[in-house]
């Protein structure tokens, strides 16, 4: 992997960049629609790649080790092959899903031994091992294993469960360091920075990953239920202090107005559900506000979602029309909906870059969510 630092914007710290993999080159600041398990929910490869235009996916390892599982996976040749997805992909290690599970799992020092919520199989992640799944699995970038811890969490577990990430990351390095990749492409690791919402601790912690000189780093523990005035100190904190050369990803965010103030603090990639978790649920995002089309106000109104948006959907279908397939439940809407709002991620952010690139990037800001609330 190679990341470029394009352009710095003057007036806040956020910055254009290209980062190229194996498969193919991405600008950032850049969104990664979330592929959990081998697919985008509700639409299939080619509409992702043409009609949303996105440039990476993310996996999930916790998932896709137990679904399809890894000798599956290895037989095909690799996620990207056995998905057809010919771009980048990164895979997050697991650690937030594991750490989701609560009362079905016990977190030592070795590892994690959880129960599957699909059987109730017990299985056990060492950090080493996941190391192991990711190349298997095969994606461009992977994510060392890590501890997430809740929201709210007294300062002294979130201590001592930053300073056993910061061990596992060691043992995450040291196999990675020793291993190949499976398929004829390098692996990228990435390490992530915890510490939960304490600026002693982030700090810290952001200061150890920086120590391992790793290729890219990693935000975690964050949008797991804090106040937004939080996270985003907490990313400012980090930011500081994380290599200026190298990507920062913050880890499962978020709304628009999230990824555009977390751009200004300097980071450069996210993911997050929330675009196709709601375009399931009927909630349409725009730039002039969001669409909730369970709204009977929406059964006659024939114009599109957005008259300015270039997607698919909304050059070819009405709010009254999708209005009506969510309505009977048919599985077109979901698909129509989930083309719009990842089109609608991957259009703001391209037009993030491109304000960063004119020196523009806080009037954008500032116009971008004045408009999406005066119409909310």
């Amino acid at each position: 992997m190679d990341f470029i630092l394009l352009k710095q914007d003057q007036a806040t710290k956020a910055r254009a960049g290209k980062l190229t993999t194996a498969h193919g080159v991405i600008q950032t600041p850049m969104f990664m629609p979330v592929g959990t398990a081998a697919t985008v929910k509700g639409v299939h490869q080619h509409e992702i790649e043409n009609d949303t235009k996105a440039p990476i996916l993310l996996g999930n390892t916790y998932h896709l080790y137990l679904r399809p599982q890894l000798e599956v996976l290895e037989k095909a040749g690799g996620l990207h092959k056995f998905m057809n997805w010919n771009h980048p992909i990164l895979t997050d290690s697991g650690g937030y899903q594991v750490y989701s599970l609560s009362g079905k799992r016990k977190i030592k020092e070795e590892g994690v031994k959880f129960q599957s919520h699909i059987d109730g199989s017990y299985h056990m992640f060492s950090p080493e091992y996941v190391m192991d799944i990711q190349r298997t699995i095969g994606a461009d970038i992977i994510m060392a294993f890590d501890e997430c811890t809740p929201y709210p969490c007294d300062y002294s577990y979130a201590k001592k469960s930053m300073h056993m990430t910061h061990r596992w990351l060691k043992r995450c390095c040291d196999r990675f360091d020793s291993t190949e990749p499976k398929y004829g492409y390098d692996q990228t690791l990435f390490p992530i920075v915890q510490g939960s919402v304490y600026k002693d601790l982030r700090k810290q912690s952001a200061e150890k990953i920086a120590s391992f000189e790793r290729e890219g780093n990693a935000i975690g523990g964050l949008s797991v239920g804090e106040p937004h005035d939080l996270m985003y100190e907490m990313t400012e904190i980090v930011c500081n202090v994380l290599p200026v050369e190298k990507p920062r990803y913050l880890m499962g965010v978020g709304t628009p107005s999230n990824l555009l103030e977390n751009i200004a603090l300097g980071v450069d990639m996210f993911d997050c559900v929330m675009p196709t978790r709601n375009a399931r649920n009927g909630w349409l995002f725009t730039r002039f506000g969001d669409i909730k089309l369970k709204n009977t106000r929406y059964k006659n109104d024939l114009n599109p979602i957005d008259k300015t948006c270039e997607c698919y959907t909304c050059q070819n279908f009405s709010r009254s029309y999708l209005h009506h397939l969510f309505k009977i439940g048919e599985m077109l809407g979901l698909r129509l909906n989930t083309i719009h709002n990842l089109f609608f991620y991957k259009t703001f952010m391209k037009e993030a870059s491109d304000a960063i690139n004119n020196n523009t990037f806080k009037k954008y800001q500032t116009d971008f969510l004045k408009t999406r609330k005066a119409n909310e």
